[in-house]
């Protein structure tokens, strides 16, 4: 019990330090770009009530889900094949080495011209960008699976869809997850860059009205809605990563305990 009291402790002192510093160092401000915390915090309630939560939030949030999903499915699959072939990985190496240098904003206009200002936009942006780390986590997870196991698997049978799933994903899946979780923040950037260029909902275009309309405290509302969606998403995904690779955590606790 006192362990888990421990790590609460640890959890929530750091974020209280930086309000508490946040709160004292704009306490007397009179810049209006740089509103006091105590103004932002009573300007809250007002501005995101559950109509705009469900005007504004829910459809980025849709977005990030689709194009998140998008990215998930495109990287696995791609990166199995490139990562369980030598050939493939050889011609695509290049191609992807270019294309994963070109920053996903840069592509914002390209993908306007094919997609469109809908919804269709903002969900290609979103995967374009959070593909890269799930592809190229899951060829390096995939290419490091153990030779012995891949042949103690040969050895029983074990071939084709079961081998994929039993040996190679199962293998990579700590590789894959660590994709998952960098192109997590990525989507979220990109979520609020794609709704800042032609959209008529979401955060990122409620936060351009807000300071085109010079409602600083209000705009600083919306970044700190889009913090506490950062860290609960984040939450989320450490609980569905605990409950997927439970056999890897005790696999490395039951290291640490020998």
């Amino acid at each position: 019990m006192s362990r888990v009291l421990l790590r609460l402790l640890f959890v929530v002192a750091l974020p209280l330090v930086l309000v508490t510093a946040w709160w004292l160092v704009s306490d007397d401000s009179t810049d209006i770009f740089w509103p006091p915390l105590r103004t932002i915090l009573a300007t809250f309630p007002d501005v995101w009530t559950t109509e705009r939560l469900r005007a504004d939030v829910l459809p980025s949030l849709l977005r990030l889900t689709a194009g998140y999903a998008l990215a998930a499915v495109v990287g696995v699959a791609l990166g199995t094949v490139i990562g369980s072939y030598r050939r493939v990985r050889a011609v695509c190496e290049p191609v992807l080495e270019f294309l994963r240098a070109v920053p996903p904003p840069v592509l914002v206009p390209v993908i306007m011209l094919f997609a469109g200002i809908g919804d269709t936009m903002k969900i290609a942006v979103i995967a374009s960008g959070c593909v890269w780390p799930i592809l190229l986590n899951t060829v390096e997870g995939v290419r490091a699976v153990d030779s012995v196991m891949a042949e103690t698997a040969r050895s029983y049978g074990i071939t084709g869809a079961a081998r994929l799933r039993n040996v190679v994903l199962r293998s990579a899946s700590p590789q894959i997850f660590a994709g998952l979780r960098q192109a997590l923040s990525i989507g979220i950037i990109l979520m609020v860059i794609s709704e800042m260029t032609a959209a008529s909902n979401g955060l990122g275009y409620t936060i351009v009205q807000f300071q085109r309309g010079f409602a600083i405290p209000d705009m600083w509302t919306g970044i700190l809605v889009l913090g506490l969606l950062g860290f609960l998403l984040s939450v989320v995904f450490r609980l569905v990563e605990r409950r997927v690779l439970g056999w890897y955590h005790g696999l490395r606790a039951s290291t640490r305990r020998s």
